[in-house]
């Protein structure tokens, strides 16, 4: 039971001129700013980097969708999103 007096959670996404908001949704992707890519919550490359403990969740950024991560000017994913990244790839 959540008291009256808790508010909701927020989650902090990034919208799609890259400037950071506050959602009452979680994000669906999830992003490293210092390489500018985005791809799903359960990436392997994702998990091994934040397990690493060396400032991968410092760069760690979540996205409401494929396009507001596109349109704040991040990439797919390598790993987790491969068929994706091929088609950026092609487009490069």
């Amino acid at each position: 039971m959540t008291s009256p007096l808790s508010s909701p959670k927020l989650y902090q996404l990034v919208g799609p001129d890259g400037t950071r908001y506050s959602s009452p949704e979680k994000g669906t992707l999830g992003g490293y700013r210092k390489e500018r890519r985005y791809g799903r919550l359960d990436c392997k490359a994702a998990r091994r980097a934040l397990a690493t403990g060396r400032g991968y969740e410092q760069q760690r950024v979540f996205f409401a969708d494929e396009a507001t991560a596109i349109a704040a000017g991040y990439r797919p994913c390598a790993v987790c999103m491969p068929e994706e990244y091929k088609a950026w790839k092609a487009r490069q």
